[in-house]
């Protein structure tokens, strides 16, 4: 369960300091408007999500067990985060992110980690497809000018109070919005190694400040972003408060773990490396610990910012550490530029990231599968959606693996990185 940085520092050359310092800037460009707009989809404040790339990103390389995991808030906890929100407030998520962490750190003690290999591949795909829907519907009131605040947070009425808001559409918000999805994808194919991201939301958020368009910017609807990390504290803690966020915290709790350990996976057939599953989830554990400590959101490994960090050349968790350093900096000299960052564009991106999340690339291979595996993922999906993330993952693990019961043969499964 020893970190990968004590095995990798032994021997660490000036080269490679200089290979993982540009790949942990590039990711760092990455994530900064995904953190930002993760934070905001899921409800929170967008500096919420610059505290948990930089607290949680900075833990998860520090202690964990792959060489180039990159950790952070992901498109994954947005379900979740935003219904704790709403149901018990911001402190309430706070608190249960605190107990997801403690719960991680025993998990990681007892040696859970390899656990993962046991959750069944269709229920992961079903509930990422069922989040992705969410999310993409979560963000066309921004995309549109509608504004997001307000909505519902049932699927269906949140359908039914955009339809019945169409009349209010903001044509500037919209050109933004797609202007700025079709940078990135333009970027992304044309320059994958530039940081299209934050290029993309610059350039239409820098167009929206240019030509004065009528249209949200985060500094418009929250202020100024704060140019320091808060001061760590506990969140207050009771019993009755804590038997009340158990059933959150566990859904995080193995939220992260999974999504940390598939993202761990991915790096591995990447890099040629093996990560240690026990560690991974220690160090998932103090990550959120500490995440919680400064008041920010769940932080995990990010597959696609792992991945994005092994082709630009990131080979040991430094890299990982330099990103979090790098967002710190940023926060600490350019926290108002960042308030010019236009809501459509932010949406726009978040829209894009639900697509990747969803991995349209595979839907044949899915129509393919065994009609149970088909059935499994639709339920999943389906339950994710019109129900919720709690009572998807336990209905999907439990049919899931009473499925494995019956094929003891199932191979293992074989994944592959998501662009989100």
């Amino acid at each position: 369960m020893k970190p990968q940085i004590l095995e990798t520092l032994p021997g660490y050359s000036g080269r490679a300091l200089l290979a993982d310092a540009l790949a942990g800037i590039s990711v760092a460009m990455v994530a900064l408007p995904l953190s930002l707009a993760i934070a905001i989809a899921s409800g929170a404040d967008p500096a919420k999500g610059l505290v948990t790339a930089i607290v949680g990103g900075f833990l998860i390389s520090l202690l964990g067990g792959c060489r180039v995991q990159i950790g952070g808030p992901t498109g994954a906890f947005i379900v979740v985060v935003f219904g704790v929100i709403q149901a018990h407030g911001y402190d309430g998520l706070v608190l249960a992110t605190l107990m997801a962490g403690i719960i991680l750190l025993v998990a990681g003690w007892l040696r859970a980690g390899n656990l993962v290999s046991y959750v069944p591949e269709p229920v992961i795909n079903g509930f990422t497809i069922g989040i992705a829907v969410i999310i993409a519907t979560s963000q066309l009131g921004d995309l549109m000018g509608l504004g997001g605040a307000g909505l519902p947070a049932e699927f269906f009425a949140k359908i039914g109070a955009l339809w019945a808001a169409r009349g209010g559409l903001n044509l500037s918000a919209l050109g933004i919005g797609l202007a700025t999805m079709v940078c990135i994808v333009v970027l992304r194919r044309a320059f994958p190694r530039l940081p299209g991201l934050i290029v993309a939301v610059g350039v239409t958020s820098a167009m929206v400040a240019a030509l004065g368009l009528p249209v949200d910017t985060i500094q418009s609807r929250f202020g100024d972003l704060p140019a320091t990390l808060p001061r760590p504290m506990l969140p207050q803690v009771t019993w009755a408060r804590v038997i009340e966020l158990l059933p959150s915290a566990f859904v995080i709790a193995f939220l992260a773990g999974v999504e940390s350990l598939l993202s761990a996976m991915v790096a591995d057939r990447m890099i040629g490396g093996r990560h240690r599953p026990n560690a991974e989830v220690l160090a998932q554990g103090a990550a959120n610990i500490g995440s919680a400590l400064f008041g920010g959101l769940p932080a995990t490994g990010a597959i696609a910012r792992t991945a994005t960090n092994v082709r630009a050349g990131g080979r040991t968790p430094v890299a990982g550490i330099v990103h979090a350093l790098v967002i710190l900096i940023v926060m600490l000299v350019a926290a108002p530029l960042a308030g010019y960052l236009a809501m459509p564009a932010l949406a726009g991106l978040l829209i894009l990231t639900a697509w990747n999340m969803s991995e349209p690339d595979k839907w044949a291979s899915y129509l393919r599968m065994d009609r149970a595996d088909l059935g499994l993922l639709a339920l999943t999906m389906v339950l994710t959606v019109v129900a919720d993330l709690t009572v998807a993952i336990g209905v999907g693990v439990a049919l899931g693996l009473a499925l494995r019961l019956r094929r003891r043969g199932a191979h293992a499964a074989d994944w592959t990185p998501r662009d989100k």
